[in-house]
């Protein structure tokens, strides 16, 4: 029983870590993609499209991010870092490697 509760926090982990890397990997094409073709190419289509991705992916981030944190009760240090994450470049792979850590150990039933 308490074996299936580990699971379904590691799964529940594992859900969160990828929408953190698509909206990791999103804000990373916003950034070094679309924004350099808007202001060098005077192409603006594409902070459009990709900043339209990027919100919805991080609006996703945030309540997965919640429904997460409440979930594996993580105190308010853990959630706030995760929220800076997302607002920093490379931030979600950062923090990637903390939470596949965490999601093993899970898994392990520890």
């Amino acid at each position: 029983m308490a074996e299936a509760h580990f699971l379904k926090k590691a799964r529940a982990l594992r859900r969160f870590r990828s929408w953190s890397l698509a909206e990791g990997w999103s804000y990373l094409l916003l950034l070094f993609v679309a924004m350099p073709l808007k202001y060098g190419a005077n192409w603006p289509l594409g902070v459009q499209v990709a900043g339209w991705i990027h919100g919805a992916l991080f609006v996703i981030y945030l309540i997965l991010g919640l429904y997460t944190a409440i979930f594996l009760r993580w105190k308010l240090a853990r959630v706030a870092s995760a929220v800076l994450a997302a607002l920093l470049p490379f931030g979600p792979f950062v923090l990637d490697r903390v939470l596949k850590r965490e999601e093993k150990e899970l898994r392990a039933g520890t």
